[in-house]
């Protein structure tokens, strides 16, 4: 069984970059244990994804998975965001292998990689569970091809069969802003694979789309172009589920998730009651299969002030600091990071409480959005410049705080930076302008601008002249239309 048609995922017309767009090919490390993934990744800046070809296929190796990170950053105003997409590789067994040089068209450019020679070693002496098997493996399912001509007259049978379609959420309620995880799976037996082949599924896969989409709640998709079969036990019986969609979705209210029954229609063969030899001995129909319809409930946030505001997820303070020595009058820069799982796109800079003494510069917010397993997660880091102009103790968790609601433990939680720096040197009262020195602007335009002081009357005197030279050109026209009288 195999998809006739690869999909990118949809999504509405994005206005055009202003900036231009950049694509580079990315591999791993070429030497490394057989327990470990060989990576092929792409990176795309300056631009939305909107279509990508298919990662290549590598002799010796199988497919096992994509995953993407999106990071985005906000400087002085000025949005950027970087877009990888990755694709794992599991080698079936030990040795040396050679990646043929090889080119894929991202967004209409075609980036060209030179291949690599790959030596796959021994595994380590302590594996770590969950590594992919060396051997199996995905080839060798019994994939369909087309029909290649007309059977003979004859009598066919339809098979039964044990594949079905099924809308998958991780959880039965969530809280308001609490992210839940739907997958759209087909599912069919090892001995489904000569009956089933997809059926325009490029096609259909918009209206499916359309179908499940929530108004209430705010959606995270996969970026997952491949259907790509996996092996999965279920009820201690074994399948074969291709993954067709997957997203995660935030509701914004307390409306309940109502996802209808979506419909597929498959390829579904039917065989030759007498096979005959030389004849494929199959006759190609449809079959449609069908989803069940799902709802999640909704629950509201426990009551709190702020209950309204705050960010719902699992988050954790990573903060850092740009220096050890802090003076009066010098600024520094201090960054608050939000590590964790939840709607990062909705969560908002810390509250800021204002200081005497204290100048306080942005934030620049930068944010890394990852999606895999099943699971969407990253980090956004708001940056701080600070410019002290007393000495002491800086006492940065009553500036900043964030307050968030974990729906693994259903309370609410405080994110609060733990590094307090120590600011020496006079009190400095007046504050100087500086320049970055790294800004474009101050380079290009205020360093090279002229300085020399200009007199007032200079503007009085040009428009004076210019005033002369307008009445001469008036009484010249009127000179020549005298003239023409004439």
């Amino acid at each position: 069984m195999m998809p006739q048609n690869g999909y990118a995922q949809p999504a509405p017309k994005a206005p055009a970059a202003t900036e231009d767009t950049q694509v580079e090919l990315e591999l791993s490390a070429p030497v490394f244990p057989v327990t470990e993934y060989f990576t092929i990744s792409f990176r795309l800046r300056g631009g939305r994804l909107e279509r990508y070809s298919a990662f290549p296929d590598l002799e010796g190796f199988k497919k096992s998975g994509k995953s993407s990170t999106t990071t985005t950053r906000i400087v002085e105003g000025r949005t950027t965001t970087e877009l990888i997409i990755t694709q794992r590789y599991a080698a079936y067994a030990e040795g040396d292998y050679v990646v043929k040089p090889f080119t894929m068209t991202v967004n209409g450019q075609v980036v060209r990689s030179a291949g690599a020679a790959l030596k796959v070693g021994p595994a380590p002496t302590a594996a770590t569970p969950g590594t992919p098997p060396a051997g199996g493996g995905l080839q060798g399912l019994g994939l369909l091809d087309q029909l290649f001509g007309k059977p003979k007259p004859q009598e066919y049978v339809e098979p039964k069969d044990n594949a079905f379609l099924a809308l998958v959420p991780d959880k039965a309620s969530v809280f308001v802003g609490e992210g839940v995880h739907i997958g759209l799976y087909f599912y069919l037996t090892p001995t489904d694979q000569g009956l089933l082949d997809f059926y325009n599924f490029a096609g259909q896969l918009p209206g499916i789309l359309r179908q499940l989409r929530q108004r209430t709640a705010w959606e995270e998709p996969f970026d997952e172009q491949e259907i790509l079969p996996e092996t999965v036990t279920m009820g201690g019986r074994q399948f074969i589920r291709f993954r067709l969609y997957e997203a995660e979705y935030y509701p914004l209210n307390t409306e309940p998730l109502v996802f209808p029954a979506v419909a597929l229609q498959m390829v579904k063969y039917r065989v030759a009651k007498k096979p005959a030899e030389g004849l494929d001995n199959r006759l190609e129909g449809y079959k449609t299969y069908r989803t069940a319809a799902r709802s999640i409930l909704v629950k509201t946030l426990p009551p709190h002030p702020l209950r309204d505001q705050v960010p719902v997820g699992s988050y954790q303070l990573r903060e850092a600091i740009d220096r050890t020595a802090f003076r009066t009058g010098q600024a520094f820069t201090y960054s608050f990071g939000v590590e964790g799982e939840g709607n990062l796109a909705a969560l908002n800079a810390p509250v800021l409480q204002p200081q005497v003494g204290l100048e306080v510069y942005g934030p620049d917010v930068q944010q890394e959005l990852t999606r895999q397993g099943g699971r969407v997660g990253g980090r956004k880091v708001f940056q701080y410049r600070f410019v002290a102009r007393r000495p002491g103790a800086l006492p940065l968790d009553s500036l900043l705080a964030l307050v968030y609601f974990d729906p693994a433990t259903g309370r609410y939680d405080t994110l609060q930076p733990e590094l307090r720096p120590a600011v020496r040197g006079p009190v400095r009262s007046a504050a100087t302008f500086r320049a970055r020195t790294d800004d474009p602007f101050y380079q290009n335009v205020l360093f090279d601008a002229n300085s020399t002081m200009q007199p007032l009357e200079a503007y009085r005197d040009v428009s004076r002249y210019a005033n002369y030279i307008l009445l001469v050109l008036l009484a010249g026209a009127a000179w020549g239309w005298w003239r023409a009288r004439d």
